[in-house]
């Protein structure tokens, strides 16, 4: 069959199917154990051997598996598929670049889809931020945007918050305060001058610790997304910018989650009425396929110093043609068809539904956090019933839910039925 992305869940085997169960066995013997959580009690799953399933396609908002069970993906890809799962526009975008170019060489000798891209995106993005450096994902846009940060303040060091999650790069890792398994095995490589404070710290203990002088860089996300779908209470990242600013440091929003219109904004930060120094953008960005950048002002960015022919950060697949090709057809999809009001208006619809069946949520627009006696035991359960849905937060505080913004009302209704009886409401 092919999908159209309107579809219920079918499931034609127990979850996860015989042919889901032979092919992670074959996982198992090739990938680091670390990887996949299966046959445990894992984070995410959270039942005693229990496989994942396996994926063979998707559309829209569904998901086809290897024994041809449908599951609505209540997680969009990690967020990716903000726009779809296989947008017939990004498809369209990806096959007429495949045509052309596969691949250019970077910094050295750029292609045209790169340079169109970035002149598109500094369109969408806050006033005064048009100056970029491209990554592959959302870790290289924070990796970019924390050497900015110091070649542009001459500090090395970082403050960031409890509950953050900016990647897992060795550079990136020890800005994490959402586990600190994430960092203990490398403690002594990683950068020492870093500072966690609460999410929602006073404005007065940032201040004093940016007196110190010691600080550089403040990274923030406007709303965590694994942090627990916490949006940052109301001033506060105003406060935190007016404060840092003042004390020379630079100001980056981490919006790889948040940003292109998830939120029901554009920029989920700019909502809040404040501009960054740097801006941090992915997933949504590639509609599937692997593209970030690290936006920033001209001033901040000039830190850097002209080329001398060695690019001081760079990477082969910089700007690769075929992720550029897809951002710009996605990014035609997030204004030509107004996105955000569409990820506001559905947002509202959804929680409604979520709270005429007894649940409470936090966050904002689609960044949804459930409140549920046991996440793990109603992600699991989810599952059984056809949804893809995640523990979000540290200990899993909530189900967390970030759905593509194509999700129906019969998908979104069948979900919330779905939760009610996974969690015995």
């Amino acid at each position: 069959m092919t999908l159209t992305g309107q579809e219920l869940p079918r499931l034609r085997t127990a979850v996860p199917g015989p042919r889901s169960t032979a092919l992670v066995d074959t996982l198992a013997r090739r990938e680091c154990a670390a990887i996949t959580a299966r046959r445990s009690r894992s984070y995410a799953l959270g039942a005693d051997r229990f496989d994942p399933i396996v994926w063979e396609e998707a559309r829209g908002a569904v998901v086809r598996d290897v024994d041809d069970n449908l599951f609505i993906d209540m997680e969009a890809g990690f967020g990716v598929a903000f726009v779809g799962h296989r947008h017939p526009a990004v498809v369209a975008a990806a096959r007429a670049q495949q045509d052309k170019l596969l691949h250019a060489m970077g910094d050295v000798f750029p292609d045209v889809t790169r340079i169109r891209m970035m002149d598109r995106l500094a369109g969408l993005c806050p006033p005064g931020l048009d100056t970029m450096i491209l990554g592959l994902s959302g870790s290289d846009a924070v990796e970019a945007a924390i050497k900015t940060g110091i070649m542009a303040s001459g500090r090395h060091g970082v403050l960031a918050f409890d509950g953050a999650y900016h990647g897992l790069t060795v550079g990136n890792t020890p800005l994490q305060g959402y586990s600190p398994d994430f960092s203990a095995p490398f403690k002594p490589i990683l950068n020492p001058l870093v500072w966690q404070l609460p999410w929602g710290a006073p404005i007065e203990q940032i201040v004093a610790l940016l007196a110190e002088g010691r600080v550089g860089t403040v990274i923030v996300e406007p709303v965590q997304g694994r942090g627990g779908m916490r949006a940052a209470p109301e001033g506060w990242i105003a406060a935190i910018a007016r404060a840092a600013r003042a004390a020379g440091a630079v100001v980056v929003f981490d919006e790889v989650q948040s940003g292109l219109g998830r939120t029901g904004a554009m920029w989920a930060g700019t909502a809040e009425g404040v501009i960054p120094d740097l801006l941090c953008v992915g997933k949504t960005l590639g509609g599937g396929f692997p593209i970030s950048a690290c936006v920033g002002t001209r001033a901040v960015m000039d830190a850097w110093g002209p080329s001398t022919g060695e690019a001081l950060h760079t990477q082969t697949f910089l700007g690769h043609p075929m992720g550029t090709a897809a951002a710009l057809a996605v990014m035609d999809l997030i204004e030509g068809e107004d996105l955000p009001r569409r990820a506001a208006s559905l947002a509202a619809w959804l929680r409604a539904e979520l709270l005429s069946a007894g649940f409470q949520t936090r966050g904002r627009g689609l960044m949804i956090g459930v409140h549920v006696p046991d996440p793990i035991a109603a992600s699991r359960g989810l599952l059984e019933r056809g949804f893809i849905a995640l523990p979000s937060g540290s200990g899993a505080a909530v189900l967390g839910i970030i759905p593509p913004v194509v999700l129906t009302e019969a998908q979104g209704q069948a979900f919330v039925a779905a939760l009610s009886e996974a969690v015995g409401a």
